[in-house]
């Protein structure tokens, strides 16, 4: 909220009404014009804020695909070896519980 300068009744008695009212006017020329130029710096921080987070944002994203992308070749690797595991396994017990089966017949 623009605030308008105003003067004491004794600027007016010494300056005269003409000069004093051109002096209060400049002041507010002034405080506009800093206002303005402040308002335009803070546009133009916060546009070059914001292009650097949507290029660090961008950054990230390619980052986390490149290590979810690691994690599912990981992982893919994890369940060829899980099922090589369990493969022998079942066949080991297959065959032991074959085995324990024919040596409990007999001959």
């Amino acid at each position: 909220m623009p605030v308008t300068a105003k003067l004491s009744k004794r600027f007016y008695e010494v300056l005269g009404e003409d000069v004093a009212n051109e002096l209060v006017d400049w002041f507010n020329a002034v405080d506009l014009t800093y206002r303005t130029d402040l308002r335009e710096l803070n546009e133009l921080n916060f546009a070059r804020f914001d292009a650097k987070l949507e290029q660090r944002l961008a950054e990230l994203r390619a980052e986390l695909g490149h290590e979810m992308a690691q994690l599912r070749a990981e992982l893919h690797g994890f369940r060829v070896d899980m099922l090589r595991w369990m493969f022998g396994f079942w066949v080991t017990t297959v065959l032991m519980l074959g085995g324990l089966m024919v040596a409990l017949r007999g001959p």
